[in-house]
């Protein structure tokens, strides 16, 4: 069942949002060659913890920090570690949770690292234009397919990779809230409600879409080894325009 949220557990979902935010303008700030994901992470943390939140990823299903890094190939689910320094020419997804007052915001962005090849700023380009496709149907009245299909046409316009196995999903007291958001047309038919949140997340890659589990359980590669691109934001349907929930407020600062 797909939860509406109330007017108190959006205002503390925004306020959620607003803390992920910052991490990103803190991850814009400092990514450059030569730091770690560890350091990443860590900065992160401090980001989290000194707003009075707790890190969603921290723990959950036994992840062992407070972002998933991924970089290159890797799709999602990176562990932050020390042993991994970011190079120039990279590219590295950023996938951040916070929990404030019981409730999750969640958003994610791929960001390049120094100068980056024109292939790969035009992956990051065009699945950040996948991403505002989807939100600009997160409207009452729409149906879940109408996202994924705006989605998947971008996607098939460059004749990228979607993945498949991955996708958004509901959020709020949990991080993963039913419905799960396909990033292709499937058909879903279930009617997108004013009140309803949904993390809208469009993972694409600039080859095939099969993606597989590396050893550690935790992170996603592309079986090509092309690099993949992935952003997200946590989204609030209303009777009008879309909101977004996952980006820095004024009156929380």
């Amino acid at each position: 069942m797909i939860n509406k949220k109330s007017r108190d557990e959006i205002k503390r979902m925004k306020h959620a949002g607003h803390i992920v935010a910052l991490v990103h303008k803190a991850m814009k700030e400092n990514i450059r060659p030569g730091l770690s994901t560890k350091d990443l992470d860590d900065i992160a943390m401090d980001v989290i913890k000194s707003n009075r939140a707790v890190p969603t990823f921290l723990g959950y299903n036994g992840f062992p920090a407070s972002i998933c890094t991924s970089i290159n190939e890797n799709v999602v689910h990176g562990i932050p570690s020390k042993d991994v320094i970011l190079n120039e020419g990279d590219i590295i997804s950023v996938d951040v949770g916070a929990t404030y007052g019981g409730m999750v915001g969640d958003s994610a962005w791929t960001y390049p690292v120094g100068e980056i090849s024109q292939d790969w700023q035009k992956l990051l380009k065009v699945t950040e234009e996948a991403l505002y496709a989807g939100i600009k149907q997160m409207r009452a009245g729409n149906v879940l397919d109408d996202i994924s299909g705006a989605i998947e046409a971008v996607a098939n316009r460059e004749n990228y990779g979607i993945v498949r196995q991955y996708g958004g999903h509901g959020v709020g007291h949990v991080m993963h809230e039913e419905p799960f958001l396909y990033n292709y047309s499937v058909g879903d038919k279930t009617l997108i409600k004013s009140g309803y949140v949904i993390a809208i997340e469009p993972m694409i890659n600039l080859g095939c879409d099969e993606v597989e589990s590396l050893a550690d359980g935790w992170t996603v590669q592309t079986l090509d080894r092309k690099p993949s691109a992935h952003f997200e934001h946590t989204v609030l349907a209303t009777d009008g325009e879309p909101e977004l929930m996952t980006i820095i407020r004024e009156e929380f600062l």
